[in-house]
C-alpha cells in the first residue's frame, strides 16, 4: 500500500535536487561553454608552476577557444598540452589556445590538455580554493574557483563520471 502523501517519484526528485545542487557548486558558464569541476593540486616544494584541470563543454553552435587567464596566485596562466613524442612526454604552450567545437567536451587533465599557473606567487594549499579568471575568445572572461587537491592527485575528489 502506498503512503498517501508520497508519490513514487518524490524520493528520486529529492535525490536529484540534492545531487544537482552539489554539482552546481563547481560548475560555471562562459557564453556557450560549460566549465565543470575546476581543480588544481599542491605543487612540489619550491615549484614555480602548477597545473589546472577541468572539463569544458561547448553547448553552442559556434566554436570557442580557451585563450588563457589569470589568478592572484600566479604571474600568468597559459594553456598547455602534453604529448608523447618518441617515448618522451613533452609539454608545450598552445599559443592559439584550445578550441572547443560545438557539442564537444574537452577534459583538461594531468598528462593531457591543462592550464598552467606560471610564476607562482604562493603555492596552492590543500583543501582550499584558488580564485582565477579564464578567458575565452568568444565568451570572454569568467571567474572561477579551483579546488586544491593534494600533491600527486590524479583528479578532483569531488568530480566523478558515472556511466561514461
Amino acid at each position: 500500500m502506498r503512503h498517501p502523501t508520497r508519490t513514487p517519484g518524490s524520493w528520486a526528485l529529492a535525490a536529484a535536487l540534492v545531487f544537482s545542487t552539489a554539482a552546481l557548486a563547481t560548475d560555471y558558464t562562459a557564453g556557450s561553454v560549460k566549465i565543470t569541476a575546476p581543480w588544481t593540486r599542491v605543487p612540489p616544494p619550491s615549484a614555480k608552476v602548477a597545473g589546472g584541470f577541468m572539463t569544458l563543454t561547448n553547448t553552442g553552435t559556434q566554436p570557442d577557444r580557451l585563450l588563457g587567464g589569470s589568478s592572484p596566485v600566479a604571474g600568468r596562466i597559459e594553456v598547455h598540452e602534453m604529448t608523447l613524442d618518441g617515448g618522451m612526454m613533452k609539454m608545450r604552450e598552445l599559443d592559439k589556445g584550445l578550441e572547443i567545437k560545438p557539442g564537444q567536451t574537452v577534459e583538461l587533465k594531468p598528462g593531457s590538455y591543462h592550464i598552467m599557473f606560471m610564476d607562482l606567487k604562493e603555492p596552492p594549499k590543500e583543501g582550499s580554493t584558488v580564485k582565477g579568471t579564464l578567458v575565452f575568445e568568444k565568451a570572454g572572461p569568467v571567474q572561477i574557483e579551483y579546488k586544491v587537491e593534494p600533491l600527486g592527485a590524479k583528479g578532483s575528489g569531488s568530480h566523478h563520471h558515472h556511466g561514461k
